[in-house]
């Protein structure tokens, strides 16, 4: 018998372009679920890389951590969100 090997599914995987990440941002939002906008955020910030964030914000690495951390409460932060690595 054979086992299947699988690996967890990650949307920033998936998210190449502005166009995408607009599109993803946009139905989740439709959705109302603070969670899942953190979970989608933390997507696109991934797909994106934190330091270009950083770089297109003119916001350092260790102040969006430092907001997210406010931002967003400890059950939200396990979530991956921006804040997560």
């Amino acid at each position: 018998m054979s086992h299947w090997k699988t690996r967890p599914f990650d949307a920033a995987n998936y998210l190449t372009n502005e166009e995408e990440m607009a599109e993803y941002l946009s139905a989740v939002m439709e959705e109302g679920n603070t969670a899942l906008l953190a979970a989608a955020l933390g997507d696109i910030a991934r797909a994106r890389g934190m330091t270009q964030l950083a770089r297109s914000t003119g916001l350092s690495s260790a102040f969006h951590a430092k907001v997210c951390t406010k931002a967003f409460p400890a059950s939200v932060r396990r979530i991956p969100t921006p804040c997560s690595k």
